[in-house]
């Protein structure tokens, strides 16, 4: 496999048109197995990732996350439909389509008896590096490994292991950049740095493909959002757009005095006591304003202590969309 050159990665930044992935009615079945009962991984799968972009793809365990991640990487067959990276179909055109992408594996398949520089060269030449041209020690220092260059990859903690994987999926420069729960088992710390570096790339260009259960970094760190369910696309979207999609907020407020039930001229702001002297307001932010429920807490004759309130938040759009079933979250969609 031989390495970019300048005038053929220009060339492929044209050819993407503005798509760093792209997938059309993408879909794998798997057959047979045990009961004989054939499985859908993944169901006409439909999804453009911007060039640029720090991208999430989520979805409970078995969503088919993984399936499209794999099939990108070419470690799974599609059963139909087209997938392409950088504008590169991923059969037609795979070579230049495995160049372009660069995958950080869920799973630690790290060879133990490698340093972690020997595990770079060694990566690096499979994909026709130059030595010239490697950025061993550049890249890491950037992901904090530098100190353990020449130890080997038996000896690392599991978070160094983590960003070494992050390390070995950059030697060749990919336009995109695939992390599969890339954060499982690190500390924060360790998290914090590897986010730092994450946003770095990004910064420079790098396409970032995200997958994690932890949904509050998806929150802060994407821009977009994608979300499958049982094998389908069933929301995807800008950040900002998926939360106001719920349109709920909650409020909570203390009072100076106990009350046991809700006030007769609160009922309409669907309100509820949690304890003698604390209420919760739940609400569309679209039709009612906080200031409009502080207004009928005066009326009522009630005295403030305290008043808070929750935002929607990924994973409230998260619950309520993966709860839906088929039909109802692929109309929500589809909007």
């Amino acid at each position: 496999m031989a390495w970019t050159s300048g005038a053929e990665t220009d060339h492929m930044t044209a050819t993407a048109a503005n798509h760093a992935v792209e997938t059309i009615d993408l879909s794998k079945t798997y057959s047979g197995g045990r009961n004989g009962r054939t499985v859908h991984a993944l169901r006409d799968v439909s999804l453009r990732v911007p060039a640029g972009s720090f991208f999430g793809l989520l979805g409970p365990n078995g969503a088919g996350k993984s399936t499209l991640i794999n099939i990108l990487a070419g470690l799974v067959v599609r059963s139909s439909g087209e997938a392409r990276i950088w504008g590169h179909d991923i059969d037609g055109e795979m070579r230049a389509a495995r160049r372009a992408i660069g995958v950080v594996p869920q799973e630690l398949n790290i060879d133990p008896f490698f340093t972690p520089r020997e595990l770079l060269d060694v990566q690096a030449g499979l994909y026709g590096v130059p030595k010239a041209e490697r950025r061993t020690d550049e890249i890491l220092e950037a992901v904090g490994l530098a100190p353990q260059a020449e130890a080997y990859a038996r000896t690392l903690s599991g978070g160094m292991r983590r960003r070494l994987l992050v390390a070995k999926a950059m030697v060749h420069a990919p336009k995109v950049l695939v992390l599969d729960e890339p954060t499982a088992g690190v500390d924060v710390d360790l998290r914090r740095q590897l986010w730092d570096y994450v946003r770095r790339l990004n910064a420079e260009g790098t396409t970032i493909l995200l997958t994690t259960h932890y949904l509050e970094e998806a929150q802060a760190l994407c821009d977009r959002i994608a979300i499958i369910n049982h094998g389908r696309l069933i929301a995807h979207d800008t950040t900002e757009a998926l939360l106001r999609r719920l349109d709920s907020k909650e409020m909570a407020v203390t009072l100076t005095q106990p009350v046991a039930a809700v006030p007769e001229g609160l009922h309409q702001y669907n309100a509820e006591v949690v304890r003698p002297g604390r209420l919760l307001f739940r609400y569309a932010p679209s039709r009612i304003r906080g200031g409009e429920i502080l207004a009928a807490l005066q009326e009522s004759g009630l005295t403030l202590e305290e008043v808070t309130t929750r935002e929607t938040d990924l994973e409230d759009i998260f619950l309520s969309l993966t709860r839906m079933p088929d039909e109802e979250a692929s109309r929500e969609a589809a909007q």
